[in-house]
């Protein structure tokens, strides 16, 4: 009897860490550092109001931008684009080929929003799941490289 309480809790506790808002992301510190360079070694920018409001970033009545500290890196195939807003929230954007990803995440909760753009399509499409998770995590790598070795 005793081990199927101590199953019964184990899987309470692991289900609670796992869960939104449980635990702090594996990626917290990645993103805290990538927060911290774009501030001190970012350019300002911004985010338009299209862009803010698909991906639900807060901007006063009337602005037609977000301000930002941001840093960009191009390829032969790909854009990449990194956005800090207000210290706390984060904004990449991967370009290439007719596609536009963008993934919304704050520091200290991980990723909130992933959506993909088609501009030739006219169409933005809301990404979920374990692929969005996996391509953030795979920006959050990137970023974090660029930004150690800067």
């Amino acid at each position: 009897m005793r081990g199927a309480v101590v199953t019964v809790l184990a899987c309470i506790c692991i289900s609670a860490a796992a869960a939104p808002g449980g635990a702090v992301p594996v990626e917290s510190n990645g993103l805290r550092s990538i927060a911290g360079w774009l501030q001190a070694k970012g350019t300002p920018g911004y985010v338009g109001a299209d862009v803010a409001d698909a991906m639900g970033i807060a901007r006063g009545h009337g602005e037609r931008v977000v301000d930002a500290m941001q840093r960009g890196f191009r390829d032969e195939r790909v854009l990449r684009m990194a956005q800090v807003i207000g210290g706390d929230t984060l904004l990449f954007m991967v370009q290439g080929e007719g596609e536009v990803y963008f993934y919304l995440s704050s520091v200290r909760g991980g990723l909130r929003k992933a959506l993909l753009s088609v501009p030739t399509r006219e169409s933005v499409i809301p990404l979920d799941g374990a692929d969005a998770q996996a391509s953030f995590l795979r920006e959050v790598r990137y970023w974090e490289d660029k930004a150690a070795a800067r």
